[in-house]
């Protein structure tokens, strides 16, 4: 029996306090209409991400130029077509990045993650595996600072943790060891809230670097 090969694509940001997944309506069958991964199969001689990134363009019009292996997918009844092993990846944007359908898909849409449709295939699957390896980085990776504008508030900060960890975090407890990292710079810009202004922050990388050297995580 032949097996075929795809690459799916789990694409997450952060837009207006909710965490977000990028999903494409399928065009045609098999589960036409349903909303699934952006993805699609590998071409020959193709290396997987590459498959996984054009397929991304092609469906959705986002471009991103790298994205992390989740695994692979490939119990025998996941797809109605035959026996269909999936290779999907991991990527992470900020807000704002604009969607054009395209290819075989009807319709991009950015969905909460918390409030997912009956999604085609093993698709919610593969979501919920890329949320635990999304936990698993914020420990130790820049991965909640992926997900963010180059500026951003404190509040901002606490929110994507708490929405991402699915738990609430003490606001002075956070706040204190954010500080004791030294990872963030404070500007001299402002965001107005509903009550009083937020002062604004950027990320600084090459500090974050040396304290993953040093073995040190975020302990949250």
């Amino acid at each position: 029996m032949a097996i075929c090969l795809t690459a799916d694509i789990v694409v997450f940001t952060f837009e207006d306090s909710v965490l977000k997944v990028l999903l494409a309506r399928r065009g045609k069958a098999p589960y036409s209409g349903r909303m699934a991964l952006p993805g699609g199969f590998v071409e020959d001689r193709e290396p997987l991400q590459k498959a996984a990134l054009r397929e991304l363009n092609e469906e959705t019009g986002l471009r991103v130029t790298s994205a992390e292996q989740l695994g692979c997918f490939g119990d025998p009844d996941r797809d109605p077509r035959g026996r269909v092993v999936s290779a999907a990846y991991l990527a992470l944007v900020p807000a704002g990045r604009p969607l054009r359908a395209g290819s075989d898909a009807a319709a991009a849409k950015w969905w909460p993650v918390e409030k997912l449709p009956p999604l085609a295939f093993d698709h919610g699957r593969i979501v919920r595996s890329g949320l635990e390896r999304l936990r698993h980085k914020l420990e130790y990776t820049t991965a909640g600072f992926q997900l963010l504008p180059r500026k951003f508030s404190l509040p901002q900060l606490q929110t994507l943790y708490e929405t991402v960890l699915d738990r609430h975090l003490d606001k002075r407890n956070f706040r204190k060891k954010m500080s004791l990292l030294g990872i963030l710079k404070p500007l001299k810009e402002w965001r107005r809230t509903g009550r009083k202004p937020a002062r604004l922050y950027a990320f600084l990388p090459k500090k974050f670097e040396r304290l993953k050297d040093k073995g040190i995580l975020f302990p949250f």
